[in-house]
C-alpha cells in the first residue's frame, strides 16, 4: 500500500466502486485526483495510429494510478480502465499536496516508488532494444511483475494475450508463441490454463 487508506481517508479521499472495462480518465485529461487502488486491477493503456491497443501497465492493488501527474502540470499521456470490478480511494489533487506536505515520510516513499517505476521502464526499453526475443518478452514480463503485489515465482498471472504482448515487445504473434514455449521448458515462466505465470 503506498498511502494508508486510513490517512488518505483522514485528508477527504472518497471510495468508488467500479464495473471491469470502466474508465478512470482518458489521455489527454488534466489530473485532478489522486487514485489509489484498494481492490482489483487496472490498465495504462493507449491506441496508436492504426487503432491497435497498446498496453503500458497494469496495476495491481495498493498502487496509484499515474500520480507524478499531480506534480506536474502536463495531461494524461495515457488512459486508466479497470480490467475488472475496483474498488478505488479518490483524493482531490489539493488534498493531495496537502497531505504530501504534511507528512515528509509519504513523500519519501513516494519518490521511492517513482524512483522504481522509472529503473524498470528504463530496463524495459534496453530490453525492447535487443534483436533477441527472448531478452524482449522476459524485460516485459519482469516490468508488468514489478506493479504486482505477488513476487514469489510463478504467482503473477499476465493477462495480457499473445497478441498483446507480440504489441508491447514489437515482435510477430508467432515468434512471441515460440519463444514463450521455450521459456516455459527453461522454467523462465509457467503456462497454467493457457496463461503466462511469471
Amino acid at each position: 500500500m503506498l498511502i494508508p487508506e486510513e490517512l488518505l481517508l483522514a485528508y477527504g479521499a472518497d471510495t468508488e466502486i467500479l464495473d471491469p472495462h470502466q474508465t478512470i480518465f482518458n489521455e489527454g485529461d488534466t489530473p485532478k485526483y489522486y487514485y489509489q487502488i484498494v481492490e482489483g486491477r487496472i490498465k495504462l493503456n493507449h491506441y496508436n495510429d492504426d487503432g491497435k491497443e497498446l498496453i503500458l501497465a497494469i496495476l495491481d492493488k495498493g498502487l496509484s494510478v499515474c500520480e507524478l501527474l499531480l506534480f506536474i502540470d502536463k495531461t494524461y499521456p495515457v488512459n486508466a480502465i479497470t480490467f475488472e470490478k475496483c474498488t478505488i480511494l479518490q483524493l482531490p489533487k489539493s488534498s493531495f499536496v496537502k497531505l504530501v506536505d504534511e507528512n515528509p515520510n509519504i513523500s519519501k516513499d513516494i519518490n521511492k516508488f517513482l524512483s522504481e517505476r522509472l529503473y524498470y521502464k528504463y530496463i524495459m526499453l534496453e530490453n525492447n532494444s535487443s534483436l533477441r526475443p527472448d531478452i524482449r518478452i522476459k524485460g516485459m514480463l519482469s516490468y508488468h511483475k514489478s506493479f504486482s503485489e505477488h513476487q514469489d515465482r510463478f504467482t503473477y498471472e499476465l493477462p495480457l494475450t499473445r497478441q498483446q504482448v507480440a504489441s508491447l515487445t514489437a515482435l510477430r504473434v508467432e515468434t512471441v508463441v515460440r519463444t514463450v514455449k521455450k521459456l516455459e521448458k527453461e522454467n523462465f515462466l509457467k503456462i497454467i490454463n493457457r496463461k503466462i505465470h511469471i
